[in-house]
């Protein structure tokens, strides 16, 4: 690679002294990607796109899922990173900036040797202005193991998707967007955890992220706690246009697991506004997509994000999700809920993205082999 300055040097956008070339750290994990989300208010189809660029390892890729049915149609993309920033494309898969937090394109083409494969042509635009996510850390031992700065966005979808011979229109009144842009430090495979991870391994963790586009305003909120129920990040938002952005409090939330697993099926989010006046921010479960198959996203055994593929790797294959014991691993990472939601009389629609492994004392479960019984949890009651 060259040692030459690069386009963007051109302009005033340092933080560091350096070449926009580098970031200011040397860390292998240094990374800065996006995830979109598209559905269909039915619940019939989830779209998950996504691409990263990985500066100290030289590496950029891209994924995009399509839960359709008891189908998961996934495209993967990697390849070496250029000097050429601005060019979101990865293989067949591209992102388009058209006009920055306002509207971009998403596209995939279609595989010439398999015509009736994913492919998409979408615009995604923004109905409220970006906003920050509380800023994320997390350690292992002493080290300091993420470190991400976050926006996240709610919008509207407008294009076609196709796949297993089908096309499907996408309509702004019918469909939902939402997207999330982040950088800094986050674990990639393949380096050895050491000491901390063999003496002091993670007893459990219990994550969600849920962002809900209403027509007249945009929700978020964020939940991570430790096993102990330790709130280690804590959000709930309230975005609108014509306002500045308002807290609604501490959630808590109620979640209705389907039996036998930690497989959300509803949920409550108990919010509180400004004046102190309790809020309900209910969830049904339309369908849902686990990031670890197709996605990339830990614990997938097929390929993860910021690994090496070589030169010009694409990936293409389709996942049947009509028996989850068929695909173990991804009950022990975080899935993607498309969900209708409600609140204070009004309906919207967004993810519900929910994880929950090993030991969570708020819930109940006890271990990583714990699952709920028959009805909701609430803070306090056992799990099995």
């Amino acid at each position: 690679m060259s040692d030459r300055p690069i386009a963007l040097d051109e302009y005033p956008i340092h933080q560091a002294p350096l070449s926009m070339r580098q970031v200011a750290t040397s860390d292998r994990n240094a990374y800065d990607r996006c995830i979109f989300h598209v559905l269909d208010h039915a619940g019939r189809a989830l779209l998950i796109a996504g691409l990263g660029v990985y500066p100290n390892t030289g590496v950029i890729d891209a994924y995009a899922t399509l839960r359709l049915g008891d189908r998961l149609h996934a495209v993967r993309a990697s390849d070496a990173l250029t000097d050429d920033r601005l060019a979101l494309t990865v293989g067949p898969l591209t992102i388009t900036v058209e006009e920055p937090l306002r509207r971009l394109r998403l596209t995939c083409d279609p595989d010439p040797s398999d015509p009736d494969g994913l492919s998409y042509d979408l615009t995604w635009t923004a109905s409220f202005p970006a906003t920050w996510e509380p800023h994320h850390t997390q350690h292992r031992g002493g080290r300091l193991i993420l470190e991400g700065r976050r926006f996240v966005q709610a919008g509207t979808c407008t294009g076609t998707l196709r796949a297993a011979g089908e096309r499907l229109t996408v309509t702004a009144g019918e469909w939902t967007g939402t997207r999330d842009r982040s950088w800094g430090v986050r674990p990639i495979p393949g380096e050895d955890g050491g000491r901390a991870a063999a003496e002091a391994p993670t007893e459990g963790f219990h994550w969600i992220w849920c962002p809900v586009r209403f027509d007249d305003r945009f929700v978020m909120v964020i939940v991570q706690e430790d096993a102990d129920g330790h709130r280690t990040l804590n959000e709930a938002r309230l975005v609108r246009d014509d306002a500045p952005d308002r807290q609604l409090g501490w959630p808590y939330a109620d979640i209705g697991y389907r039996p036998g697993t930690r497989h959300p099926e509803r949920a409550v989010l108990h919010l509180t506004d400004p004046a102190r006046k309790p809020l309900e921010l209910t969830a049904e479960i339309l369908t849902s997509s686990p990031l670890a198959l197709g996605a990339g996203y830990p614990p997938a055994d097929d390929w993860q994000h910021g690994t090496w593929q070589g030169r010009g790797w694409t990936d293409r294959r389709v996942y049947d999700l009509s028996d989850p014991a068929a695909h173990p691993l991804a009950a022990y990472g975080v899935t993607d809920h498309a969900a209708r939601f409600t609140l204070d009389g009004r309906t919207g629609y967004g993810i519900f993205e929910h994880g929950s492994f090993g030991r969570h004392d708020p819930s109940g479960f006890t271990g990583y082999d714990s699952v709920a019984p028959g009805r909701t949890h609430r803070p306090g009651e056992a799990a099995r």
